[in-house]
């Protein structure tokens, strides 16, 4: 007789909160009317989101545990992340939903099945309706991202990261204007994500093969006993590159900028934020649960992929004059930062390294979702303005968004009293602890550097001339107003009071296997 497995329903609560209103979402399209459907979506994604947000926080205090057969671990680290997923999910929903004073504005496209470029694909771009499975798949996507984090099995691990890329495959290719550009980012990303899951599931195969198994706790047990030789160490490189190519870690972040650039800007601000977390989720909790104790398998790998990523995300934004590019090279930037609190980990289950990186991924979360948020009202007639001279003399032309659009590039750029600074403060801190100086000298050059491309946009908004056909400043709507107001006050107050979000963040750096 088949035992059913013992399952822990109140552990699995905020999964089953955000895939259960994803399900509804797809009735919701397949029955209900077009003309209410927006609405319903709306309400269900954020009802999904909140729920899963809410969900999450009450089942923090009670006692860590592995349910699912061992498949899942619900511990501190994997709530305090799902929490941080499944509220930028909900702001994100908010910037789904913009359509401001006129519907037209809206991000995505009518009818994703009309060929781009056709006279009908034109027709459309002025009508108010939308596509309105983006929101069932955002919420896919988003129960995907914290199923991620909270895997204990390898299989279980690649399982979860099909389901959070499928839906951004399809989120990316759905811009109402410049539809050729988006849908040309959804290809690649699609290819090169499969070429990287396919990294992932031969290195699963090298691990099992070496281990006889595919649970994290299993693969320490065997680590640690020093079984699996050369063929666990390849395995172990192999799922470590298909989990960097997700956080846009270079030299595997060559679909990020194309991406970012060509997906409609709300899924942009999704996934710099949402994905960000969720990819270095799975990353702290694969080397820290599984391969722990041996460091030295995969220290050097993580130390040469930081700089590689420091450097090229500062460098390479130099050169850029489209904002969404030059912010893709931001976060490749910022990847390799947040790998130096990788770095910080210690061999002492936890430590200020995964707490410090754990932060690090709250402020940047809230800083980049902010500044594409204020990305999305500034538009010409092609959309939205993303080019950086379409952006001189925005301080004059409307006060407000530059100075909101100021306080998020300098919290980027780590600036003090900025949530950024905070965070990497923490993440070098930790590093220094491990020895990681030299890391860390690397780290300040590539933020001192990074910044230059930051302030250039700051200096182009209040010491340049308006273009007389330059673009204009939308008002915002209500969802809007909602996420620029949430972002702008997180950033300035994880800056200037971070102490007890800190010390939360130290109370859930425990892993259990």
């Amino acid at each position: 007789m088949i035992e059913a497995p013992d399952l822990s329903w109140a552990a699995l609560a905020p999964m089953l909160v955000v895939f259960g209103a994803a399900c509804v979402g797809v009735l919701v399209e397949a029955f209900a009317p077009r003309e209410s459907r927006h609405p319903v979506q709306v309400g269900l994604a954020l009802v999904g989101t909140v729920g899963g947000l809410v969900a999450t926080l009450l089942i923090a205090g009670e006692p860590d545990e592995v349910t699912a057969v061992g498949a899942l671990a619900v511990d501190g680290p994997a709530l305090f992340l799902q929490a941080m997923i499944a509220g930028f999910g909900a702001l994100s929903v908010l910037l789904f939903a913009e359509r401001a004073l006129d519907p037209a504005r809206s991000a995505f496209v009518v009818s994703a099945a009309v060929p781009a470029g056709s006279p009908r694909d034109r027709e459309l771009t002025t009508v108010p309706r939308v596509q309105t499975e983006v929101y069932p798949l955002a919420l896919f996507a988003i129960g995907g991202m914290m199923l991620f984090v909270s895997a204990n099995d390898l299989l279980v691990m690649f399982v979860a990261l099909e389901v959070l890329s499928l839906p951004l495959y399809l989120l990316s290719g759905m811009a109402r204007r410049r539809r050729l550009l988006s849908q040309e980012a959804a290809v690649k990303y699609f290819l090169l994500g499969a070429f990287a899951s396919a990294f992932f599931l031969y290195g699963l195969a090298l691990v099992y093969g070496a281990t006889g198994s595919v649970l994290l706790r299993d693969i320490r047990e065997a680590t640690t006993a020093g079984s699996g030789g050369v063929l666990l160490v390849l395995g172990l490189a192999l799922l470590v590159v298909g989990l960097l190519f997700k956080a846009s870690v270079a030299p595997f972040h060559s679909w990020t900028p194309d991406v970012y650039q060509g997906a409609p800007t709300p899924v942009t601000a999704f996934m710099a934020a949402c994905t960000k977390v969720a990819a270095f989720g799975a990353i702290l909790r694969l080397l820290y649960v599984a391969f722990g104790t041996a460091e030295w398998t995969w220290r050097p790998l993580v130390y040469a992929v930081a700089i590689a990523s420091m450097v090229v995300g500062a460098v390479l934004g130099l050169t850029q004059t489209d904002l969404k590019r030059m912010l893709a090279y931001s976060s490749v930037a910022h990847a390799g930062f947040l790998l130096t609190g990788v770095i910080g980990l210690g061999a002492d289950g936890g430590g200020s390294g995964l707490s410090a990186t754990m932060f690090y991924l709250l402020t940047y979360g809230f800083t980049t979702l902010g500044a594409f948020a204020v990305l999305t009202l500034v538009r010409d007639g092609d959309g939205e303005a993303s080019h950086l001279s379409q952006w001189a003399g925005l301080g004059a032309r409307s006060p407000v968004t530059a100075a909101v659009m100021s306080l998020f590039l300098l919290a980027l750029a780590g600036i003090p009293l900025t949530a950024g600074f905070t965070g990497k403060f923490a993440v070098f801190r930790a590093a220094i602890e491990q020895g990681a100086w030299p890391l860390v000298v690397v780290a300040l050059l590539a933020s001192a550097v990074a910044a230059f491309f930051y302030l250039r946009v700051i200096v182009l908004m209040y010491f340049s001339e308006p273009a007389a056909d330059g673009p204009t400043v939308g008002v915002p709507g209500l969802p809007t107003t909602v996420v620029l107001a949430v972002t702008a006050t997180a950033t300035v107050a994880l800056g200037i009071l971070p102490g007890a979000v800190l010390d939360l963040a130290r109370q859930a750096a425990i892993f259990v296997g």
